[in-house]
């Protein structure tokens, strides 16, 4: 039977409340998921007070200031700051997103709930484990598989060939969609998810690549593939715009065509 509740001594506790700093005209409260396997117990929520006029404009300038000048245990990922490494991924609000994009000012409410993905294990805080999502990204085997001899200088595409793929290149991996997939919250060990499967569906397309039947064939399964229902979680949240289910669909084409 499918358990609908939080495992026991999982489900996060009120936490501590750091207290508004001294004169802001512009405080803003900050509740962000608090976890650390070396100290054991439930999960917490701690509540921030943030003085807005000392803040940059990200939700990611919100965290840094946080570690740097009221609690240097916080622990998060980040990298680039630009949108394009997928580090500081995690759910803003209800909503997965990239923190480094998003505007503190374009969440709603008197407070800001942070959180890490959903679904994932937590390593600490606001850390998720990415193991199984990069093992499932590596399974579709994302680069150019060629039978051709390999060209003196480089693999010639036209224009409208590149242009196909559009939409599916700027994928930063940054696991917002498939985390925000429910048939991946209860078969991610089995289905591969958005993320992955639009990754494979930017190889199949790839007018270079010569494994599209090996690479259906790797996808032709009960569940790495079909356990997607267009419910377009993946498509709402994805920060840079892509169509993970739109992807998802014509890969399930491709699979009827080929054997009609």
């Amino acid at each position: 039977m499918v358990q609908l509740t939080l495992p026991k001594g999982s489900a996060p506790k009120k936490g501590k409340e750091w207290p508004k700093p001294d004169g802001a005209k512009n405080a803003k409260a900050f509740k962000i998921y608090r976890y650390s396997p070396e100290e054991g117990g439930n999960p917490r929520w701690d509540t921030y007070w943030v003085d807005m006029d000392k803040c940059g404009p990200m939700v990611l300038d919100v965290l840094i200031y946080i570690k740097n000048n009221i609690d240097p245990t916080l622990a998060f990922r980040r990298s680039c700051r630009e949108g394009v490494c997928g580090s500081c991924s995690m759910n803003i609000g209800g909503h997965n997103t990239i923190a480094c994009t998003k505007g503190w000012d374009e969440v709603a409410g008197k407070s800001i709930t942070i959180a890490p993905l959903p679904h994932l294990p937590v390593v600490k805080d606001l850390i998720p484990d990415l193991t199984n999502f990069y093992a499932q990204h590596a399974y579709v085997q994302p680069f150019l598989k060629t039978d051709t001899p390999e060209p003196e200088k480089e693999w010639k595409q036209s224009e409208e060939q590149r242009n196909e793929l559009n939409g599916l290149y700027e994928c930063i991996l940054c696991a917002c969609c498939s985390t925000s997939c429910p048939s991946y919250w209860w078969n991610g060990e089995k289905y591969l998810g958005p993320a992955a499967l639009l990754q494979a569906y930017r190889w199949l397309i790839d007018s270079r690549d010569e494994s599209t039947g090996e690479r259906l064939d790797d996808l032709e399964d009960p569940f790495k593939l079909y356990r997607c229902h267009t419910i377009m979680n993946c498509a709402q949240v994805c920060p840079k715009g892509l169509n993970p289910a739109k992807a998802i669909a014509k890969i399930k084409t491709m699979m009827v065509e080929r054997v009609s």
